[in-house]
């Protein structure tokens, strides 16, 4: 067998990759992006993607839509073109932001055996929800216990991300529009961000979609397959 030319590499590479994205997808949380970019056509660099919801991008999108301030990335890209070799370069778990919300990122960019890098693996991880959480649990923390380390400013924070999450969730879901469909892709949106397990998230979120509590509470039954309503839609 003649060896692989380095074009047939790449793109035996890209198909590996493809069907790693697709195993992983299969069990990756709602709040984890996964991303297959190919860096030779930015401008279409996306091929693959789990958990798009998070950022907006699909299949065909931009290179230059990823997190803002992603500076991991511009550096990985650099050391790619820097370092001799083509082993894959990694950069693990750094900062990055999106639309206001605090992400956590990895980044492996990949290298042909000419040493051109020619694919990015990257993962996100939306920590709004999660952090909004733990918030709320440390409010059943004993009075004096110090055992549980607590972030200044972490209680004064949570109504601002509660804010966040529905700002986005209704911007996402179509904002403007009042028909039932899109307010309960909007709950859909609040519930995997966790707004719900937040004290006062359900009476929030009415205000903002315009109906009462208890529909809050049939969109919840509706989207965990329950066709039976709790109360009549108001």
């Amino acid at each position: 067998m003649p060896p692989l030319s380095l074009q047939q590499e790449r793109q035996l590479t890209l198909t590996v990759l493809k069907a790693a994205l697709q195993a992983l997808g299969s069990v990756a949380p709602g709040n984890l992006e996964i991303l297959l970019h190919d860096l030779d056509r930015p401008e279409h660099s996306v091929i693959a993607i789990v958990n798009g919801h998070l950022s907006g991008r699909r299949v065909g999108s931009p290179i230059l839509a990823a997190p803002e301030q992603d500076q991991g990335f511009k550096a990985l890209m650099q050391a790619s073109r820097d370092q001799q070799g083509c082993d894959p370069v990694v950069l693990n778990d750094y900062p990055t932001s999106l639309k206001g919300r605090s992400l956590r990122s990895a980044t492996a960019i990949f290298r042909d055996s000419g040493g051109h890098p020619f694919a990015s693996l990257c993962v996100n991880t939306d920590l709004t929800g999660l952090n909004a959480a733990m918030t709320f649990l440390r409010h059943f923390q004993p009075l004096g216990a110090g055992d549980v380390e607590q972030t200044p400013g972490d209680a004064a924070d949570l109504p601002q991300l509660m804010a966040e999450i529905i700002e986005d969730a209704l911007q996402r879901s179509g904002q403007g529009r009042l028909n039932k469909q899109a307010k309960v892709e909007a709950v859909r949106l609040m519930q995997e961000r966790g707004l719900f397990i937040v004290k006062g998230g359900v009476e929030k979120a009415a205000d903002a979609l315009g109906v009462t509590r208890y529909t809050i509470y049939n969109y919840l039954e509706q989207l965990r397959g329950d066709a039976t309503p709790t109360a009549r839609q108001r």
